[in-house]
């Protein structure tokens, strides 16, 4: 790839231009090799570049933009009205191959609505799923997916979700044969509902695809699986559980380090090991889930994510358009699933 660029939504989130722009200059600063679009209203991205130096402003293009989708705005507004949208203007740079990716955190059903609509869905997949990493207890992150896209899954998207989670983990996390599962309310074959037993069975019979059958919520986080397959509203109260359990975490080890004296002085000798431990459980460092399943390549990030965890959100769609992501899912698709279904 001679030239990468990625479009960034500035207008997005719950914090908008005063968190974006900041995480935009520090990945415009720290990358040196990439091009990035802004889409926004200009007068704010320009008062918000200035740290740029002239030889980093010459890699960005802003575009400007009069209208904005607001968070709570109904997804059918945001596509027949904002038309002139930072969040629509993204997708249609990465429709017309002027940007490898595009980055939004605004409002979830009108991205997914605006990617469906523009970008299509790749053959033989029938919606797009949100996947992201999560941590485990082994030397692997694992990917969950759907994270909210498809509150309702046939078993037909849950096998999809389940060879597109398969791409994603050998890409991304360089995985020979990464192991797929299905979240299920137990391990034995008697338990679960119509559809994930009938997704069970598809991916028994799937050619290609490490299926190792059901996993238990608890599991998510043990390495017992690279992919983790289910619907987007499990998968979703599943991500917001988690994150808010490493909050609670990161915020007690802070609260009870600063008790007494004592506890100051076993934090700051400890600070080593507490640094590490929040690394690793930082939800920060996860934000940026794909939707894949696209002719194109969008990541949203959180809603309210900081300036840090937005550049996570970046970083992670220069490395799926480095990756080729969605012609390597095509490929998969063609060799195992229309083969299967």
């Amino acid at each position: 790839m001679s030239k990468l660029t990625i479009a960034l939504d500035i207008m997005g989130g719950d914090h908008g231009p005063p968190v974006i722009l900041p995480a935009a200059v520090k990945a415009i600063q720290l990358h040196p090799d990439v091009h990035f679009t802004l889409c926004g209203d200009e007068d704010t991205i320009k008062a918000g570049t200035q740290p740029l130096t002239d030889s980093e402003r010459n890699r960005v293009t802003i575009v400007h933009c009069s209208q904005v989708v607001e968070m709570g705005e109904a997804p059918t507004s945001a596509l027949r009205n904002k038309k002139d949208s930072s969040m629509r203007r993204v997708i249609e740079l990465v429709e017309s191959g002027e940007a490898d990716a595009c980055v939004s955190a605004g409002n979830t059903g009108a991205l997914l609505t605006l990617s469906f609509y523009l970008l299509k869905t790749l053959s033989g997949i029938d919606r797009p799923a949100l996947i992201n990493m999560m941590p485990t207890t082994g030397h692997h992150n694992v990917f969950l997916l759907d994270l909210g896209a498809n509150v309702n899954c046939t078993p037909e998207i849950l096998f999809q979700y389940g060879v597109m989670g398969s791409v994603l983990a050998q890409e991304v996390a360089g995985i020979e044969s990464p192991r797929v599962a299905l979240l299920n309310v137990g391990e034995e074959d008697i338990k679960g509902n119509a559809q994930v037993k009938s997704a069970d069975q598809l991916f028994k019979d799937a050619p290609g695809i490490n299926y190792i059958g059901y996993v238990e919520g608890d599991d998510i986080f043990t390495d017992h699986a690279d992919v983790v397959v289910t619907d987007g509203f499990t998968g979703n109260v599943a991500l917001k559980s988690s994150e808010g359990l490493a909050k609670l975490v990161i915020n007690e080890v802070k609260r009870q380090s600063q008790k007494n004296f004592y506890t100051r002085l076993l934090a700051k000798i400890a600070f080593p090991l507490l640094k590490s431990i929040y690394n690793s459980v930082n939800p920060d460092q996860y934000n940026g889930a794909s939707l894949i399943g696209l002719r194109g390549i969008v990541i949203k990030s959180h809603g309210n994510a900081q300036k840090d965890a937005f550049y996570y959100a970046i970083v992670q769609a220069m490395k799926e358009a480095k990756m080729h992501l969605p012609e390597k899912i095509k490929t998969k698709i063609e060799t195992v699933l229309l083969e299967q279904l």
